[in-house]
This record gives C-alpha cells, structure tokens and sequence, in this order.
C-alpha cells in the first residue's frame, strides 16, 4: 500500500476525449465536500491537466520532503501530484514506454501523501504501460469507467473494464459522460451521442451506472478555468450527482475495508 493513502481508485476511460480528467477532478471535490480526506495523482504523463483544472499556476513546484521525496500542492481542499508540477507544460515528453512508466512510478512512491482517505488517480486513456504499472506496483481498490454513450467509446470502454478484471481490480461503477445536452435557448433536450449506452455496459459486466452527466458549455468552462463545477457551483444539479458518485464510491470502498483485503497482485 502506498504510505499515507487509506484507499486508491483509478479513473480510466478506453479511449480519449469522453471527459475523464473533468470527471476526476469533479468527482474527487465531491468526496472531499462529503468530508473525506482526497487527494489526485495524475498519471497522464504525456497530456496532463489536473493542474489547470485545479488552478495551479504554471511553474508552481512542489517542496522536497527529505531526499528524493515530494509533498503533494493543495488546491480546493485537496492534495494533488503531476507531471505539470515538474517540466514546462509546453514542451512535448517525447518519451518511449520505459521513461513513461519510470515518471509515473516515481510520482506514484516519492509523494508523501498526508492521511488521505481516497486517492483518485486520472489515468492515461488506454490499456498500456501506465496501467500495468499501476496494477503491479500498488493494491487499487477500486476503477471508476468513463465512456459516452457513443457505440465506438462503449467498444474502447470494454477494454478498459477487462483489463482491470485481469488484475483483480473491482470496478466500482461507469460514469456515462455527455449523455444528454440541454439547449440553452430553448431547453430542447437531444441524446447527441446516442442513449442507453451506460446502462448496456453495466448490465453486461455487473456494475453500476455511478452517474450520468449532460454535455454542457459550464463544466467544460469551469474545469478548463480552475475552478471545477463542484467548487464552482456546490448547489447545482450536477454536483448534486458528483457528490451521489463520491457516496456510492465511498460505500463500496467501505464495504470492501469491511471484507478484509481480497485482491491480490503479482509482477
């Protein structure tokens, strides 16, 4: 187990651009506003945006805690690593797997994590080096999948939900991202990426929807902004369903604490 960390929860997607960073960062205010001690490792080493979503100025560094060791930055209440916190963020890592997967092991045992309850870690989208990594090198407790409900992300979504069965890693639940948009003019609601597509992948791997989410101009603006839509708008229907996801999260991990440790890992 990685020092100081109660519990982790990688949050994974198949495939890129279904809204995955913004659903982690979101999710992970959620939990600290239901009173857990949160912190995020973002494990995109090649795109990170944890960062700027959490309003991190550029340059902004993290302090030494003894040799080779880091204290994770704080913002809005949560502890939170990544690559941005370390290299000039508009400079390519034009890295081959090894280097990738040596930074992120890095991040993941050289912070000293202060006491939190969960960690979320944004994970590069995918089924690669970073992931194996992650499955070998520390116990998860448990993967959060989001997809759109868009037939070629539910294909990618799969993937991602097998790999973690072939580490023994639960999967807490799928988050269907852009389910629905809402015009702002005149309140017409569309299913853009086409509906149903959450519940399918739930019922054919028995997990849970955890949550869906519409595809609005707010949450993009406020994530890209610094401030996310939990922070930004604690009373809106949106953090509303984040904090229900941050439960449902947080009652799983409880049960599984309850059970006494059932996963196990090998290189």
């Amino acid at each position: 187990m990685i020092e100081g960390v109660k519990h982790i929860v990688a949050v994974a997607s198949g495939k890129g651009g279904v809204g995955k960073s913004t659903v982690t960062v979101n999710l992970a205010l959620a939990a600290a506003a239901e009173g857990y001690r949160v912190g995020i490792l973002d494990a995109d080493i090649h795109g990170p945006s944890q960062a700027q979503m959490l309003g991190v100025g550029e340059g902004v560094r993290p302090q030494a805690a003894g040799e080779n060791r880091m204290r994770p930055l704080e913002a809005h209440g949560i502890q939170a690593m990544s690559m941005a916190f370390m290299v000039d963020i508009r400079e390519p890592m034009v890295w081959r797997g090894p280097m990738v997967a040596g930074a992120f092991q890095q991040l993941l045992t050289q912070t000293v994590w202060d006491d939190l309850d969960m960690l979320f870690i944004d994970m590069p989208p995918g089924t690669g080096d970073i992931q194996l990594t992650l499955a070998q090198k520390v116990p998860v407790n448990g993967a959060v999948i989001v997809t759109t409900p868009q037939d070629i992300a539910l294909l990618d979504a799969r993937k991602g939900i097998e790999m973690f069965r072939k580490v023994n890693v639960p999967v807490l639940g799928v988050v269907e991202n852009m389910s629905l948009h809402v015009c702002s003019n005149c309140g017409h609601s569309e299913p853009i990426f086409g509906e149903g597509g959450g519940e399918r992948i739930a019922g054919e791997y028995e997990t849970r929807v955890l949550g869906q989410l519409p595809l609005t101009l707010a949450i993009r603006e406020q994530a890209d902004g610094g401030r996310p839509t939990v922070v930004a708008e604690p009373q809106s229907e949106v953090t509303a369903t984040f904090r229900d996801m941050a439960r449902q999260v947080a009652a799983q991990l409880a049960d599984q604490s309850a059970e006494g440790p059932s996963i196990s890992f090998s290189e």
